[in-house]
């Protein structure tokens, strides 16, 4: 099988093997911790994090997979964040994460360098938004970056070790 994609986007491996590892770490009270109390908690940070990948590449590029992850209706706008009265514990949002991420994984393995500017479309409140693969690729990464470094946040301000996605791999 060809590697596609995946040489250009292997770090991305490792910033998600360290999200994992953070929220696998963290007690059913400290994915309840925010940063104030109008924002989300970190369950709903992960949560949303793995609910947006399904989103991308299930429902708007109709990649398969939503099947082996919580989120079987990629497209129905309702995501586990929404439901905070449904906090998720460290095994659900690790199985979020972690099948989410075959998802990546293998679209990664599969598309090639060719397909980055195919173009999908998406309806959004009554107007066409046009998406290429490239643009949400980084849409993407951008995003798990984002809200893994909303989460390191919220657990170094409660003395938790934070999540350093940069650090060096050990070789």
């Amino acid at each position: 099988m060809s590697e596609g994609l995946t040489p250009f986007y292997r770090g991305w491996r490792t910033y998600n093997a360290r999200l994992v590892d953070a929220i696998r770490s963290l007690s059913d009270e400290q994915l309840k911790l925010r940063a104030s109390p109008g924002q989300w908690p970190i369950w709903a940070i992960a949560a949303h994090t793995a609910g947006a990948r399904v989103y991308w590449l299930c429902g708007v590029f109709k990649e398969s997979g939503a099947e082996i992850t919580p989120f079987i209706d990629p497209l129905s706008g309702i995501g586990w964040e929404d439901d905070e009265s449904t906090p998720r514990g460290s095994e659900e949002l690790v199985g979020a994460l972690e099948s989410s991420w075959k998802i990546v994984e293998r679209c990664l393995a599969q598309w090639t360098p060719s397909m980055l500017g195919d173009e999908f479309t998406r309806n959004v409140g009554g107007k066409t938004q046009v998406h290429t693969r490239e643009s949400v690729l980084m849409r993407l990464i951008t995003h798990d970056a984002f809200h893994s470094g909303e989460i390191s946040q919220i657990i170094g301000m409660h003395g938790i070790p934070e999540i350093d996605l940069w650090r060096p791999s050990r070789t």
